[in-house]
Formats: C-alpha cells, structure tokens, sequence
C-alpha cells in the first residue's frame, strides 16, 4: 500500500460508522458547542438513524466544534474492523479506544505526507517502521487500542516528521523563520514572510493571514480556528489537515495542497 492509499483510507466515512463522534466523546459548553454533553450519551441533535438532525446549521445553532472535528476514518475502522460490526457504544472502554485510534490515524496522515516528500528519502527507513506500526495498531484488538501510551507514540514520531520538516524547507526559498508555538492570535500577519516557516503548533486564531504566503510552512498542530486564509498559498504547506481548513476562514482564492478540499 502506498503513501497515497493510506491517505485515501482516513477520510470519515459517516455511513459505515454509527455516530461515535455524537455519542462517546464528552462536550462543554463553549465556544465550540452549544451544550454540555457527558461521555457516552448521544448528543440531543443525533436522530434516530444516527444522523445529525441540524447538520446544515452547525454553526448557527451553537456546533462549529462539530464542523472542525474529524476522526480520519477512525469510526468507521472501529465499528467495521476493531468490533466486526457489534456495537461499539455497548463498550464502557469505547473512548478510549476512538481515542486511540483516531490519534494513530492522524499521525498515519502525517507519515504518509512525510514519506511522500522527496526531501524525506534518507528518512525513509525510520518512517516506514513507523507508518507500519501505525498500519498494525489499526488492526489492533479493543483492549490494546485502550492501553496504547497514544503521549508516547506521538512524542517518537514528532521528532521524525520535525526532521522531515528541516528538510523539506531547508530546500525552500524564504526566511525559514522558527515561529514554532508563537502566540499569535489576531495578529495581522499579511506583511509577515512565512515562507517554508515553522509554524508548529502556533497559535493562529483569528489571525490575518489573507494573501499570505504559506508554502513549504511546517503547520502541524496550529491552530487556524477564525483564521482568515481568504486569498493565502497553502501550497506545500507541511502536515496541513482538513480540520484545520475547516476551522479557518477560506475562498474560493485559497490555494490548498493537493488532496485536501
């Protein structure tokens, strides 16, 4: 299986899972969700086929956490794969298993990225050991998926794709600025060279990035939430995520790397 098949798995089937999202997960009331909702109960919206009953009106009704979630195909693993079609929402340990599997998911995204890049070719060995243990913990029983150090795996394989981004952008145009957990909320940042910068984790809410350019930039784990990318070049922005564009202010001028809508 190849980088670009892992990436076509971890997309959020809705209609093969059975609304864990809605159901598992606890929720307070904030500025994401509307209500509080403890774990394990369904949320009041889901109806009685496990769809959202206000689906088209997330936002306005108070859910724009629910916009900017994404499982990467992690529902549809467990319900279809991990419990072979019971139920998980009959499990007490069901959290921790969705939580689990959706953090390998994720990080599976990112590897399949890293593997992908030219620059990340002598990284190749220590990548592929990694996107295979990712591929075999998907497959993993209930009870390992709940007992997986999920802090662990996600430390190891930070450090890889942190080598990863060094290279890729060392052989980029532009400044290569180290912004890297930079608190940057609402700042109007549309002078700012960002070029092949390294954004990781930063916080970007509601920051002005329109017209910016952001290709070749490190965007692992920043938070975009309000951020206006009316107009900016994500081209070959690194470890970019679909709930992240989701959770920014976008256009049809938005310039987004390949294979995220």
């Amino acid at each position: 299986m190849t980088p670009r098949d892992d990436r076509a798995l971890l997309h959020a089937d809705c209609a093969r899972c059975a609304a864990l999202c809605c159901v598992l997960p606890p929720f307070a009331a904030s500025a994401d969700f509307a209500i509080d909702k403890p774990a394990g109960r369904p949320c009041p919206n889901l109806a009685a086929d496990d769809r959202c009953s206000i689906h088209a009106r997330l936002p306005e009704r108070g859910f724009p956490g629910c916009v900017t979630f994404d499982c990467f195909g992690a529902g549809q693993q467990l319900v279809q794969v991990t419990y072979a079609g019971r139920d998980p929402r009959r499990d007490p340990g069901a959290l921790a298993v969705l939580d689990a599997m959706r953090q390998v998911s994720e990080l599976l995204w990112y590897v399949a990225e890293a593997l992908a890049r030219p620059a990340a070719a002598p990284l190749r060995p220590r990548l592929t050991a990694v996107r295979d243990r990712a591929r075999a913990l998907r497959e993993a029983p209930a009870d390992e998926l709940a007992e997986l150090d999920t802090g662990a795996l996600r430390r190891d394989a930070g450090a890889l794709l942190r080598e990863v981004s060094e290279r890729v952008r060392a052989e980029l145009p532009g400044p290569r600025r180290d912004r890297s957990g930079a608190d940057l909320v609402g700042r109007d940042l549309r002078r700012a060279d960002l070029r092949a910068a390294c954004l990781r984790s930063a916080y970007l809410i509601g920051a002005d990035l329109r017209g910016v350019d952001l290709r070749g930039a490190d965007l692992l784990g920043a938070d975009l939430r309000g951020a206006d990318l009316r107009g900016t070049d994500l081209r070959d922005a690194l470890f970019l995520t679909r709930p992240q564009v989701a959770a920014a202010r976008t256009d049809p001028a938005t310039r987004l790397p390949d294979g995220l809508p």
